[in-house]
């Protein structure tokens, strides 16, 4: 008897069980499981979230980015409809041009299509819908930048595929402080520098070739002098007394 009325209760009680599930709202149980399982958007698609660089990481950089215009660059503009408007001008340093009939405009980091947007705007109360096209005569060519221990630091044109070895050469080769572990900075955004480290001497052995860096516009490779080179400097000297600086340390 006691037998039975154990079983009854466990009866009793998966079927309670049974119908509180069965009285779950499908759609709340379908919302749960996906808020779970789900990952964000972002991740689902294999993106990343874009920093706006006030952060501790600097924000991704766009693919292929357009040229932006700078100071001394030289713009020829046209008018299609209005030739007599027609205009080949200088960036001044400031950042502006002028225009005939139409005034002074700000364009410095703009891109080309941004700068016809910007004279679009300006010439507006002296023109209906202008047809306008500029053209990129003059800009500055792109460079990268040596210094550190080398024979000749400065900034050389970047004329072809140069990687970090052959930067190093144009700019005459390392000097007898140098080391062999250089720094490169690229610069990704205007707040931003990326920086890597080149190990020259491996690559010169044949090590990690795979790993030779290009040289990108505006970027600088840094040779820094070597540890014991930095402690000759405070070397104490005395007339008559030769020693071999190494031997110090």
């Amino acid at each position: 008897m006691l037998r039975f009325r154990v079983f009854v209760w466990l009866a009793i009680i998966s079927l309670g069980m049974g119908t509180a599930v069965l009285g779950q709202d499908p759609k709340t149980t379908t919302s749960a499981k996906n808020a779970t399982d789900t990952p964000p958007a972002e991740v689902a698609q294999g993106q990343q979230p874009v920093s706006d660089g006030s952060g501790d990481h600097a924000p991704l950089q766009h693919r292929n980015p357009r040229y932006r215009v700078n100071r001394d660059d030289v713009l020829q503009i046209n008018f299609a409809l209005s030739p007599e408007l027609n205009q080949k001008v200088t960036i001044q340093p400031d950042g502006y041009i002028t225009l005939q009939s139409i005034g002074s405009i700000y364009i410095a980091g703009m891109t080309v299509p941004e700068v016809v947007v910007a004279i679009k705007k300006a010439s507006a109360n002296i023109l209906n819908e202008p047809i306008i096209d500029v053209d990129l005569v003059d800009f500055q060519r792109a460079y990268f930048t040596v210094t550190g221990q080398v024979t000749k630091p400065g900034q050389y044109d970047l004329r072809h595929d140069t990687n970090v070895s052959e930067a190093i050469a144009v700019a005459g080769g390392l000097l007898p402080t140098a080391k062999t572990q250089v720094f490169v900075y690229h610069r990704v955004s205007p707040n931003w520098m990326e920086v890597k480290k080149y190990n020259l001497k491996e690559v010169l052995n044949g090590k990690n070739v795979n790993e030779i860096l290009d040289m990108q516009p505006g970027d600088m490779v840094f040779v820094p002098e070597k540890f014991i080179a930095n402690f000759k400097k405070y070397v104490p000297y005395t007339a008559g007394i030769y020693a071999n600086p190494a031997s110090l340390f």
